[in-house]
């Protein structure tokens, strides 16, 4: 397979038709590369439109999904940010290099082990895998400029609500499948918040991620 044709497709023919436009963000994928992250199994895999398979059950969203996310989040080079499910580290990966600081946290020790190791080995220094069930929330480091969900719900805990800044943004998948919605969630002032629908997909929820929720779209 040649790597960079393959990369190169991916971005071409599945990541832009897919309304990311942001030039940062289409070059970045061509800087954290894909491939280092995914299995050894599923390396013939790291450019397909396709879940790629983790440790305990878990997947990788597909490359667009990845990718959508990071252009609707738009991080900036002063901000702080917090991932729930930490995976394979690639998400954490593409956000660190736009951000300050990263925190992804992990509920499954082996992928939080294989996070570190991956995120160590691409030399990305300025995020942190924590070991730990942040479906609920995560206090440490709060409150935060951007939140990335990476895995979906079947609501969003109110306490994501209280752990984004002012003028912050919380990218979370939501619903119950077949039909899941992304949504940027921005807010606005103490007390309100914008919701925007990016798309529709279906992903695998979170590993004990809550059923019930006080805040409705």
């Amino acid at each position: 397979m040649n790597i960079e044709q393959a990369r190169f497709n991916m971005i071409e023919q599945q990541i832009r038709p897919w309304n990311v436009l942001d030039q940062d963000v289409l070059d970045l994928l061509v800087v954290v590369k894909r491939e280092d992250f995914v299995p050894a199994a599923y390396k013939t895999l790291a450019f397909v439109d396709t879940d790629i398979p983790l440790p305990g059950g878990e997947a990788m969203f597909t490359p667009k999904i990845e990718a959508r996310i990071l252009q609707e989040v738009a991080v900036k080079k002063h901000e702080n940010v917090l991932e729930i499910g930490a995976g394979s580290g690639y998400m954490a990966a593409l956000l660190a290099h736009k951000a300050r600081h990263v925190t992804t946290v992990e509920i499954n020790p082996e992928l939080k082990e294989l996070a570190a190791a991956n995120l160590a080995k691409a030399s990305i220094t300025n995020a942190t895998v924590e070991l730990g069930n942040g479906a609920e929330g995560w206090d440490k480091g709060a409150p935060f400029d951007v939140i990335v969900i990476s895995g979906g719900l079947e609501a969003l805990p109110e306490a994501f609500m209280k752990q984004v800044k002012v003028g912050g943004r919380i990218a979370a998948i939501v619903g119950q499948a077949p039909v899941m919605s992304a949504h940027l969630i921005t807010r606005v002032s103490e007390t309100a918040y914008d919701t925007v629908k990016v798309f529709e997909t279906n992903v695998k929820l979170l590993s004990t991620s809550v059923k019930t929720s006080h805040f409705t779209f």
